[in-house]
């Protein structure tokens, strides 16, 4: 456990504030502004390369996702193939604007691992949508928890859209990580409101 204070972050890394949150039954559902064209589609084979491009398009760019992007082919490959592990990607006329993805490897439980969308798409209800669909699928299952987490590496918009969503927030983490920019993993430009410190 942190102490109150300040704490330096090396050079070459970056730091975030990660909050957890659960939720213990159903919420009722939240209308969708808008859902004319859009469709969710459940992707049973997802090809990791096509996998590590849809979360590098919804995640990579303004912001910092790049958990996925380190993993080898093999270990991303064990977690897409799982049949507990469930990705969905949102359409929008034909087009992928978003990615959905349960995991249901804990039994009881069911994460909400990743969910975003396209900076096109954030704003359009697309997301209430995504978030309508991924609440209904989850508690179709056997479970007594869904949860989340985010970060202030993020888009800043995530958090208040878990609350409203229903999540409850239940403890806050610090995580220090390498810069992926740094070691080519994402654009050096992504993120920029984010500095790098070299």
């Amino acid at each position: 456990m942190l102490e109150e204070g300040f704490y330096e972050v090396p050079a070459g890394h970056v730091a975030a504030v990660v909050t957890y949150l659960e939720m213990h039954a159903p919420v009722p559902e939240q209308p969708a502004p808008v859902s004319e064209g859009l469709s969710l589609v459940r992707i049973e084979e997802p090809d990791p390369d096509w996998y590590r491009a849809l979360f590098a398009r919804v995640g990579a760019g303004e912001w910092l996702w790049f958990s996925r992007l380190l993993l080898e082919d093999d270990a991303l490959a064990d977690i897409l193939e799982n049949p507990d592990v469930e990705i969905y990607v949102l359409r929008r006329d034909g087009l992928d604007i978003g990615l959905l993805e349960l995991d249901f490897r804990t039994s009881g439980a069911c994460e909400l691992a990743f969910f975003g969308l396209v900076g096109s798409a954030v704003g359009t209800g697309a997301g209430r949508y995504l978030m309508n669909a991924a609440l209904r699928r989850a508690w179709e299952a056997p479970i007594t928890l869904l949860h989340v987490h985010t970060c202030t590496m993020d888009s800043p918009r995530a958090l208040p859209f878990y609350l409203r969503s229903g999540f409850v927030p239940v403890r806050r983490e610090v995580q220090i990580a390498q810069d992926p920019r740094l070691s080519g993993v994402i654009d050096p430009a992504a993120a920029p409101q984010v500095p790098i410190l070299k």
